[in-house]
């Protein structure tokens, strides 16, 4: 039977309302499964430059439809309280956690470098012990708050090193620049070799030991989407044996 002309133009409206529908349909479904949505993840300073990537590189091929908000430079102690506070859906920081409510896991354990001014005489090294930084200006992130800081201290204690002086540095890409102007040298995770800059090199340290990073979420977490890409972070970023920290 031929529509009237009323009748063509309804049936040209219903057809795109039920397409919007289905479509609709489809992005709540979407984001029921865990297909799609907002994925905040919080970083810390060193594997700003390294897992970063990774992460943004997994979310691009397995989860097109998710929109990723990162945060860098994130000392463990801020990642728990954002964590806690649902301000955060995941963070990659340095275990242990001490927050209730937050399970960590590892996923790569990494040794510590020398970040070092090029010509300077470290540099000439293939490998530094501790003990050569032995009277250097050493630039170290907050003591308070970091546990590289805090791993850094108990290997200086251990090997009987006195430093010339410490320098604290919030930031691990302000810490690499004043590396670069000479002002330091710097003890730092080996993911830090990512970001290149003029004038610094890096050199492994013998004897300085490793530090974890973690993966970590709300012991509680029930979002599709926050699980769905804490299994595929954990699959995909390779490291040391797994092993779970929770408070």
């Amino acid at each position: 039977m031929d529509l009237t002309e009323a009748g063509r133009v309804f049936y040209a409206d219903a057809t795109v309302i039920l397409a919007e529908v289905d479509a609709a349909k489809a992005r709540v479904r979407a984001l029921a499964e865990g297909w799609s949505g907002l994925l905040r993840i919080g970083f810390s300073g060193s594997a700003s430059y390294r897992q970063l990537p990774e992460v943004a590189r997994l979310v691009q091929r397995f989860l097109p439809q998710v929109e990723l908000d990162t945060v860098s430079e994130m000392l463990t102690p801020e990642q728990e309280q954002a964590l806690a506070e649902n301000r955060l859906d995941l963070g990659i920081l340095r275990p242990p956690v001490r927050v209730p409510g937050i399970v960590a896991r590892t996923i790569a354990s990494e040794p510590l470098v020398l970040a070092v001014p090029a010509r300077h005489r470290l540099s000439r090294l293939e490998g530094v012990r501790v003990e050569d930084l032995a009277g250097e200006v050493l630039l170290t992130y907050p003591g308070s708050r970091s546990v590289v800081a805090a791993h850094v201290t108990d290997v200086l204690r251990r090997t009987g090193t006195v430093v010339g002086r410490s320098r604290e540095v919030p930031q691990t890409s302000s810490m690499v620049a004043l590396v670069a102007a000479g002002i330091g040298v710097a003890l730092v995770p080996d993911s830090v070799r990512a970001l290149t800059m003029e004038g610094v090199e890096y050199r492994p340290v013998l004897d300085a030991g490793t530090v974890d990073l973690a993966l970590a979420w709300r012991e509680d977490e029930a979002s599709p989407l926050t699980v769905r890409f804490r299994d595929l972070l954990l699959t995909h970023l390779t490291g040391a044996p797994a092993t779970t920290h929770a408070v």
